[in-house]
């Protein structure tokens, strides 16, 4: 069975275990959504199909019926071991799992491994705690009460918007397009930030990026990718801006996006094996192909990059 149609049958049963008391709040639908969208070898296209299943509710019956199909995807040890893995990932995305929630998690494997139905039937609840710690990790980051709903979602969105209610400059582009903008900064100083420290070039290069493409003046330029560089190091919340940034992007911006995070980390004359492996990671989050990346990390001549 191919990676994909896994992957998605559990996210289909992760989302009926997460209606299974018939309603789900805005704020854990979101949650959900961060961590469903993490999972390993979800394609765009498969996202596309489960970003509008999670909005529906699912009835005891067809929650039946998904798990019977996720059984009898489940038929290789290859299958269950990247079932095992992706609902390990998921548990533990926002810190280790509770001690008093690990038999529940094991009951779950057992099912896995052993293609029956006991322990599905306590993934809804074991989901449920997991979606809570989504969210309060999202609801703690510090806020100011207008742009609570913005700065909980995207520290540097909230931080660009304050410098310029405090400057007397003005960014003549739209809120959607200051948003995309921030998430991009964000993105982009993740990878300068892997040596946990930003340089002068670094910046620069974020500067040119966003000039050459998404055609902003040099000072709005500048803004964005100062904010970025001085937020990424305050808890910035990637789950949330990786997904974010997806869904307000297509496939060729997040194609050319690559360039970009190459260049941001070929600021300092130098590619590192961690920084390829950051982008490698935002590449895959971002649905692209290894292709993709491979394509993009190839610009970057053979000396200047550690691989």
């Amino acid at each position: 069975m191919s990676e994909s149609n896994v992957i998605k049958a559990l996210a289909k049963v992760m989302i009926a275990a997460a209606w299974a008391d018939g309603s789900v709040a805005y704020q854990e639908i979101n949650s959900l959504k961060d961590l469903l969208f993490q999972m390993p070898g979800m394609t765009a296209s498969d996202w596309a199909e489960l970003d509008i299943y999670i909005e529906t509710p699912v009835e005891a019956a067809e929650r039946d019926r998904l798990v019977a199909e996720l059984q009898s995807i489940l038929k290789t040890p290859e299958d269950k071991a990247l079932a095992l893995q992706a609902l390990d990932g998921l548990m533990r995305a926002d810190g280790e799992v509770p001690e008093e929630e690990l038999a529940t998690v094991e009951e779950i494997e057992t099912a896995i491994q052993g293609n029956n139905t006991g322990g599905f039937g306590k993934m809804g609840r074991l989901l449920g705690r997991s979606v809570n710690r989504r969210s309060q990790a999202v609801e703690n980051a510090p806020n100011r009460e207008r742009y609570l709903d913005d700065f909980v979602k995207n520290k540097v969105y909230y931080s660009v918007n304050r410098q310029l209610e405090l400057d007397s400059s003005h960014m003549d582009v739209s809120d959607e397009e200051l948003r995309r903008l921030s998430l991009a900064g964000g993105l982009m100083a993740r990878v300068a930030y892997v040596d946990q420290d930003i340089q002068a070039g670094e910046v620069e290069i974020m500067v040119a990026a966003l000039r050459r493409h998404w055609l902003l003046p040099e000072a709005q330029a500048a803004l964005v990718a100062q904010v970025a560089a001085s937020e990424i190091g305050r808890g910035l919340d990637y789950y949330r801006l990786s997904r974010e940034f997806f869904e307000c992007t297509d496939e060729d911006e997040r194609v050319r996006f690559m360039d970009v995070l190459f260049a941001v980390a070929d600021g300092d004359g130098r590619v590192s094996y961690e920084e390829i492996e950051e982008i490698r990671t935002i590449a895959n989050v971002q649905k692209l192909s290894h292709k993709q990346f491979i394509d993009a990390k190839l610009k970057i001549p053979r000396e200047r990059r550690a691989d």
